[in-house]
């Protein structure tokens, strides 16, 4: 029986995965990305992203012959696009990577092809897609067209891609079918299926789920900041009621999805995405916040010192722990900002070798010389450490607590 083949457009932190694991369950993967050094990278073998397991399934996905990445499409029987859905300025959705893939493969484009879009996105961009295939002059009647978000946790992507549930929504009930049968392939949990507006609304909906209730954790961090009251050992108690589970505070919210996906709704539902707005806008302040705490404690330092410009290190500039990942990060942007304000900072991430921005510290270096150690991401490195009773401590995301 013939190989089906796949193009996946994106070879990022959801396509790369994702292209993998189809490799490995048989399929014949064309993956595409317009960054060519992403693409060599993978045709050796290799990987550009950090997550566990995704060497070894790439590294076994090439060998077999099974995945090969390229600058372009080519002809297939499944088209996936995962390509990033970032904000704008205005915080309004920016889907012209969506555009520009759904262009690209449109020559591609054959009778009973199925039409995949994984990004995030905001309501009716799946409809979109079909607007642009007619443009195109592709005849949309014979294809199987659906939306299907990853709900995976960085970290833990290969292993989530097969065993969470997925949302199948189609365009048409029979696109939704289609699309579920191929995901049964090789996705161990279940798979639901709704149309694609539903779809759509339900992973924008369980990222500003996650979202509004990180910010009540968060303006609780400052609240009791104010009165002197440990947040972590409040947490705690508060979490011992049946009914009552509050989530860990941070120096934000980070990653391309929870950081973004609520200003989808916003930018649709306008003035009826109340909370969910000022959720956003509470979880945009918290690094400003941060940086005044630490304005704070550098004044102090100095007025004990005799003016002395205390050495501050930034603990942690992933957007959560054990990763890799900045995108939207809370801590890079708090840690951008006094870089700006300060000279002396130390800058430290255990799960990246170099930035291009500014030179990266060894953690334990960091906590022998820094005057004032900013703890930012949770990071295993950074638990348990014996810090000097004469540091300044700022614990922003519990580093030892819950």
């Amino acid at each position: 029986m013939q190989k089906k083949k796949v193009c996946v457009i994106g070879l990022g932190y959801i396509g790369l995965p994702t292209a993998a694991l189809l490799a490995n369950r048989n399929y014949l993967v064309h993956g595409v990305d317009i960054q060519k050094d992403v693409v060599d990278t993978i045709n050796k073998g290799k990987v550009h992203i950090v997550e566990p397991a995704l060497d070894t399934f790439v590294r076994s996905a090439v060998l077999s012959g099974n995945l090969t990445a390229h600058t372009k499409p080519a002809k297939s029987d499944i088209f996936m696009i995962a390509v990033p859905t970032p904000i704008l300025a205005n915080t309004d959705p920016d889907i012209s990577y969506v555009i520009s893939a759904t262009e690209a493969i449109a020559p591609y484009i054959e009778d009973g092809n199925m039409i995949i879009l994984e990004s995030t996105s905001p309501i009716g961009t799946t409809e979109k897609i079909c607007e642009i295939l007619k443009k195109k002059n592709v005849n949309i009647d014979n294809l199987h067209i659906a939306y299907s978000p990853e709900r995976v946790l960085p970290g833990q992507t290969m292993h989530e891609l097969v065993e969470n549930d997925r949302v199948v929504g189609g365009i048409t009930e029979i696109a939704a079918k289609k699309v579920k049968e191929f995901y049964k392939t090789f996705v161990k949990g279940e798979v639901l299926t709704t149309n694609s507006r539903t779809a759509e609304m339900s992973k924008l909906t369980e990222n500003s789920f996650r979202d509004v209730n990180i910010a009540f954790a968060n303006e609780l961090s400052i609240i009791c900041d104010k009165f002197q009251i440990d947040v972590w050992d409040l947490i705690k108690m508060a979490n011992r009621h049946p009914r009552v589970n509050i989530l860990r505070p941070g120096s934000g919210v980070g990653g391309h999805c929870i950081a973004v996906d609520p200003w989808f709704i916003v930018a649709k539902a306008k003035e009826d995405a109340k909370i969910i707005k000022q959720a956003r806008l509470t979880n945009d302040y918290k690094p400003n916040w941060v940086i005044k705490k630490i304005n704070m404690e550098y004044k102090k330092f100095q007025e004990k010192n005799n003016g002395k410009k205390p050495l501050i290190a930034c603990m942690g500039i992933a957007f959560k722990p054990d990763i890799d990942d900045l995108r939207e990060s809370p801590s890079l942007e708090i840690t951008k900002k006094l870089k700006k304000l300060y000279e002396n900072i130390l800058v430290v991430e255990p799960n990246i070798e170099k930035y291009s921005d500014f030179e990266l510290t060894n953690y334990k270096e960091a906590i022998k010389k820094a005057d004032i150690i900013v703890f930012l991401v949770q990071h295993k490195e950074f638990k348990n450490l014996d810090t000097s009773k004469e540091k300044v401590i700022i614990d922003i995301c519990g580093i030892d607590k819950i």
